[in-house]
């Protein structure tokens, strides 16, 4: 697989099609809900910044979607994180079954306001 990319759209063409799906799907929802943030490759991956500071990042792997929405995204929800395998900063959607997408949504929803306080 590549690992370097100018943009999110060749990160997610780089996909199959159903995985492109998912993605398209996690980056949309992040762009509805924080219009104004950065988009890029960040650390091989998609990333959004707001007010220059990271606001949630997500890849793609063979059996999972990762989320990165920092500490503070996956310590706030995690009696709703708790079915998923996670960590400090991130969380593992698996691919075989449905994608919390309302969850993702506020979980960056929450991440914007955190940011916008300056927390």
């Amino acid at each position: 697989m590549r690992t370097e990319f100018n943009n999110v759209d060749d990160y997610i063409a780089s996909f199959p099609e159903k995985t492109r799906e998912l993605l398209r799907e996690v980056r949309s929802l992040i762009k509805k809900t924080a219009p104004d943030a950065w988009e890029g490759i960040s650390y091989g991956m998609p990333g959004y910044k707001l007010n220059g500071r990271p606001l949630v990042y997500f890849a793609a792997f063979q059996k999972h979607i990762g989320f990165y929405p920092t500490d503070s995204g996956i310590r706030n929800f995690l009696p709703e994180l708790s079915g998923y395998k996670h960590s400090k900063g991130a969380v593992q959607f698996p691919i075989n079954k449905p994608i919390p997408f309302d969850l993702i949504l506020k979980i960056t929803k929450f991440r914007v306001k955190e940011v916008m306080k300056g927390s």
